[in-house]
Formats: structure tokens, sequence, C-alpha cells
């Protein structure tokens, strides 16, 4: 098998005549890698692109490679404890699947995944247990106010929460006009916690969004910067008006194209 062969690679590569890098690397030297290499498939998903989806699905496979080698070596665990354990728990979890259990809805299946993971003990003391602190704070958000949604504790239609959102600006502006720095900081945190609930009303990932919108910008401010070389100019010395027609441009480009 391929995943054999790879894995075959990685022990050379931290073996004493492998590469002097990664015999130097850690589980803590790895840490940037491994999430670096998690939002390089997203972009990759987020273009479309299969060739590049495989490529960056393999970059990140030899992440995981990387980890279970180190496991290797201090005897922990490798590569096949780690195969057999999801396989293991998506049997468990799967019951309707796998066994005799019949769910009818995602919902019902998410329900029932919840409690299996309270019987394995993932999950202490609370419903909202289990989302990682580490994870992007708009992704954590959608994640923890998905989880209250399920017990009920949720608005009832999206119109309630965009009044909410409403409610949080007027706060927002009240504070920016005290200039009171807590205040602010709180108050545009919750209008960002609004934003993220709106989202989760209309179906939309706000961590997919946010991203989407970041490499528009950057696509559209890179057509400004391009345009003004392209006439020798630079940007400092073009006005605000002049940058912003270049920049309605590059998005009547996007239209048409």
């Amino acid at each position: 098998m391929e995943i054999a062969k790879l894995v075959e690679i990685m022990k050379a590569l931290r073996g004493q005549e492998g590469c002097p890098w990664d015999r130097e690397q850690t589980r803590e030297s790895l840490k940037p890698f491994l999430i670096e290499e998690t939002y390089e498939v997203l972009e990759a998903i987020d273009e479309g692109d299969p060739e590049k989806i495989r490529e960056e699905l393999g970059d990140l496979l030899f992440q995981i490679i990387f980890h279970c080698q180190i496991a290797t070596e201090r005897e922990e665990f490798n590569i096949n404890d780690v195969i057999k354990g999801i396989s293991d728990k998506m049997l468990a979890r799967h019951p309707h699947v796998f066994g005799k259990e019949k769910y009818e809805t995602s919902e019902e299946v998410m329900d029932k995944w919840e409690e299996h993971k309270k019987r394995e003990g993932k999950l202490k003391g609370s419903l909202l247990d289990g989302v990682p602190d580490g994870l992007p704070a708009l992704l954590r958000a959608h994640r923890l106010q998905d989880r209250a949604s399920r017990v009920g504790f949720d608005w009832d239609v999206v119109d309630d929460v965009i009044t909410k959102l409403e409610e949080e600006v007027v706060e927002f502006k009240k504070a920016l006009r005290d200039m009171k720095g807590p205040d602010i900081e709180d108050e545009l945190g919750d209008i960002f916690f609004a934003l993220v609930n709106i989202s989760r009303f209309v179906g939309i990932n706000p961590e997919d969004a946010l991203r989407k919108t970041i490499s528009k910008f950057i696509k559209r401010f890179r057509h400004i910067e391009i345009t003004a070389a392209d006439s020798g100019r630079t940007l400092s010395d073009m006005t605000l008006e002049e940058m912003d027609g270049l920049w309605e441009s590059s998005k009547s480009d996007e239209k048409r194209s």
C-alpha cells in the first residue's frame, strides 16, 4: 500500500542517516506546519482545483505520518493504532449504518453522536465541552452556538438575530462615544458573535465566508497595485478616490468573468 511506503519514507527521514531537519522536529515544532497545511487544504477547496486539493491533502497526511513516527519512536502508538482507533470509533458512532439502529434525520444522528461521546467520557459536565479552545474564534463561536441551539437555547428566526445585531451596533457606538476601551472591545465582540449567529441561521460557515472575503480583498487590492505600477505610479502617489475607482473596476471585472 502507498501509505506503508510513506511510513517507511518518514522512518528513513527520521533515521540516523536521514534528514537533519526532520530529525530535529518535535511535536511542538510541528504544530505551525500542521495548522498551515490544514489551511492550505481549505484554500484548495475554495479554489475548486481537484489537483491542488489532492496535493494539499498529501501534505496534510505527511504531517499526520510525521506525528505518528514521533509517537512510534517514543513507543506510544503507531499509524496502525491511529487508523484502528478511528475505524472503531466510526463503527461505534454509526450504529444506524453498521448496526440495527434507525435514525431518520441528520439532527437525530447528531443527538445520538453527542450521547455516544458522553458515554465515552468525552463530554464531562457541559454540552459545550468538546469544542476545542484552539479553534479559530469564528468557527468556535459557530460550534458553541450550534451546541446550545440543540437544547432550544436559540432565537426563533433570523430576523430576531438581526435585531440583536442592530442593538449591539448601538451599544458599540455608545462605547465609542464614551471612549471606554474595555467596553469597546466587549461590544465589538458581541457584534462578531451576533454575526456568527446570523451566518448559522442562513447555513453559512462564518470562517469560510470571511476567508473568501479576504481572498477577494487581496485580489482587488493586487489589481490596484498592478494597475498603478503599469502606469508608472505607486499607491502613495494616488488619491483614495483613484484607488477606489480601480477597486470598483476590479469588482466589475469579476462580475464579467
